[in-house]
Formats: C-alpha cells, sequence, structure tokens
C-alpha cells in the first residue's frame, strides 16, 4: 500500500484515505487495546535514566506492567521465568557497560522468540551509540520506534539504503518524515518487523504498507520522555499483538491521550499530568477509530 499523499493542514503530510471504519485493522487495534487492560502484560525496558519514571508510568497507565533496569542478565532471567513477554531498550543515555549489556538483552529476546522495541535516541552521535547499535544488527529489532532524523542516521549504521549523510544526528528531530520513508521501508524490509516515526503526522509501515496517523499535541515537544514512553508502550502492546498492530496502537493511543490533554492542559506539567490521565481513561473504540491513513 502506497501514500498517494498532500499536505493540507500545514502540520505534516496526511494520505489520501482513511481507513474504513469497519476494515479489520481497526478491530485488532479495539482487541489489543482490550488485551493490554484485561492481562496487564510486562514489557521490560532498559531505559535512559531522564525518562525512566515517565516510561513506567506510561506503561501502567494503559495497562501494562514495569519493570525498569539495565543488566542483559536480569532480562534474560525475566524472559526466563516467563515474566516479560516483550523488550524494549531506549539508547538515550549510555555507560560503558551498556557495550555487552544492551546487546545481550536484544539477544536473549530474539533467542526466546520475543518481540523486542529499539529506540535509537541520538543515533549517529558519538562511538559507543554506534558501537551498541551496530551490535543490534545481529539481532534486528521487532518494532524501531524513533524520529526521522534517527532513522536516516539508524540505516547508514547499518549499511542500508536510505541514509543521507546530511542528516543531522541528535536527540531532537531535524529531518521531515516524508524524508526518512526511504530509511523506514530499509530498515522493516531488513529487520521484517516495522518501524514507527514519530512527527506531526505519524508514519508506521512494515516496509510494504504504509500508515499516516495525524493527530498529537505540540505539547509533547515540550515534556521530557514522550517518545521514549512512546518506546515503552509499544513494547508493551507487542506483548499481546503482532508488531503492526502494536506499533499501530501505541501510535494511535498516544496522539488521542495528546489531544485530550492539550484541552485540559495550562502549561507543560499540567500536561503531563492530564496525559497520563487520559492514557488510563482513552477508550478502545475512540483508540481505534482514531483517523490512519494509508
Amino acid at each position: 500500500m502506497s501514500l498517494d499523499s498532500h499536505d493540507s493542514t500545514g502540520n505534516g503530510t496526511v494520505a489520501a484515505g482513511n481507513i474504513a471504519v469497519n476494515d479489520p485493522l481497526r478491530a485488532e487495534i479495539a482487541a489489543a487495546v482490550d488485551a493490554v487492560r484485561d492481562t496487564t502484560p510486562l514489557a521490560q525496558s532498559l531505559t535512559n535514566f531522564v525518562t525512566i519514571n515517565f516510561v513506567a508510568n506510561a506503561q501502567l497507565a494503559v495497562g501494562g506492567t514495569a519493570a525498569m533496569h539495565y543488566s542483559g542478565e536480569e532480562a534474560g532471567a525475566l524472559d526466563s521465568a516467563g515474566a516479560s513477554k516483550a523488550t524494549y531498550i531506549n539508547m538515550g543515555t549510555l555507560l560503558a557497560e551498556f557495550r555487552t549489556e544492551y546487546p545481550a538483552a536484544a539477544r536473549d529476546a530474539v533467542e526466546r522468540g520475543l518481540p523486542w522495541v529499539l529506540d535509537p535516541v541520538g543515533a549517529g552521535a558519538g562511538e559507543l551509540r554506534g558501537e551498541i547499535l551496530r551490535a543490534f544488527h545481529e539481532t534486528p529489532p521487532t518494532i524501531i520506534r524513533c524520529n526521522a532524523s534517527e532513522a536516516i542516521a539508524l540505516a547508514g549504521i547499518w549499511g542500508l539504503d536510505g541514509a543521507d549523510s546530511k542528516s543531522r544526528a541528535g536527540v531532537e528531530a531535524h529531518d521531515e518524515i516524508d524524508a526518512a520513508i526511504p530509511a523506514a521501508h530499509a530498515l522493516a524490509r531488513f529487520t521484517g518487523g516495522v518501524v514507527s516515526v514519530s512527527g506531526a503526522v505519524d508514519l508506521v509501515t512494515d516496509g510494504e504498507c504504509d500508515f499516516r496517523l495525524p493527530g498529537g499535541s505540540v505539547w509533547m515537544t515540550k515534556i521530557t520522555g514522550a517518545g521514549c514512553s512512546l518506546g515503552g508502550v509499544t513494547a508493551t502492546y507487542a506483548c499481546v499483538a503482532r508488531p503492526l498492530v502494536a506499533a499501530l496502537a501505541a501510535a494511535l493511543h498516544y496522539n488521542r491521550a495528546a489531544d485530550s490533554a492539550e484541552r485540559v492542559a495550562e502549561g507543560p506539567g499540567s500536561f503531563q499530568v492530564a496525559f497520563l490521565d487520559a492514557l488510563w481513561n482513552t477508550t478502545a473504540d475512540e483508540i481505534a477509530q482514531s483517523p490512519i491513513y494509508g
């Protein structure tokens, strides 16, 4: 499915056709939301120091369970005990020991057939970060959750099509979503999974089918951890749904919750509180019937 798209709002590119309200994909999304709330699955997180609290709270707010640590050995223990159903690895803040710990956690997930989600924060910036990301080439993630610049940089690190030497590395996105489409396709095809690229209008792709998800709030850029926590929530959904559905459900859930929070917030602090409340209160039908263009 390709995108015949245009920009009608000035806030991002939106594809021409909205997925029908009775499309089976929407039923899968609603079922994933209900399954998380009914089963409270555990997706363990190896995530960064700055946002760890928000990641855990977001996973709890959508109905999941959180376990936060930095150890590949502990990741393996949770996997082998059957406690964790997915793993989330976030590259935001690194220590030297993560050179072995993070690849070990990814390797354990792959060996056990469990999904894992990568947020390649700051891809392209620094040798340690590059070394760890190169190691993931051997045990690729099920879902990559990133911004446009990170998608382009990661494609370059893995030697895939879609890389652009002009893309600026770092935490904040400098490239537009459309510039990342070739990289996102290449990454999805290489991993056999899904790439979720956040922006004014989000892009979710499995390398063959592209979906655009409008919505969300500018306030998301004014709080720390919005993207990191989306990665954690994506892993929560990956516990109960196939990768494409997990990535769509997480991004749509975030967009609807952000829409709701913006209506009552008076600034970044109150927005963050309202956003967590909205993650908890937004219904499965509201999430599944959100605009999906593809």
